[in-house]
């Protein structure tokens, strides 16, 4: 990771009123959802018990940590539809975003288009700091870009309100 980004949970950690993430791929290749996202595929089910407890612990905690300290966590998603089977297995887990107190919208891409959007999925913190993930063209993760520029926070911040506005709920969005 290069040297100016700043580790997430410590980001985070920083928050003081807000803390949005802003998702536009529609399949993402993260190394350590693969068994899980197999999983699903062969049977239509995600971990559950003991497995799921264990992988989504430590961002349930994070997150609530976050939520408790009055900072609000806000996650929106863009998604092509049809969506694509990764988009479905992201959306059958989201119960575990909602339960660490984040809340989730959904915008189909359509609706999108006349939005000015960054090239890349990040994190915006308190509208002074943004981390971009960065991913390849098969969806692994590269090293995060950061930025404090007030131009790129500000364009992170008016997309994703532009996105915010115009998405549904996660408990209304049906796929």
């Amino acid at each position: 990771m290069p040297s100016n980004v700043p580790n997430f949970d410590e980001l985070l950690k920083s928050a003081q009123h807000s803390a949005v993430h802003l998702e536009m791929r529609d399949a993402y290749g993260v190394d350590d959802e693969a068994e899980e996202f197999d999983l699903w595929r062969r049977t239509g089910r995600r971990w559950e018990g003991e497995q799921a407890d264990a992988y989504w612990r430590p961002w349930v905690d994070l997150i609530a940590e976050t939520v408790a300290r009055g900072v609000t966590v806000w996650r929106a998603r863009i998604v092509s539809e049809p969506v694509t089977e990764y988009v479905r297995f992201e959306h059958a887990g989201t119960e575990w975003n909602l339960r660490a107190g984040e809340q989730v919208r959904w915008l189909p891409r359509r609706q999108a288009s006349d939005i000015a959007l960054p090239g890349n999925d990040f994190w915006l913190i308190d509208e002074r700091a943004v981390r971009f993930n960065i991913f390849s063209g098969d969806g692994a993760v590269g090293d995060p870009d950061y930025s404090e520029d007030p131009a790129v926070t500000k364009l992170c911040a008016s997309a994703f309100e532009a996105v915010w506005e115009r998405a549904v709920l996660h408990e209304e969005y049906k796929i």
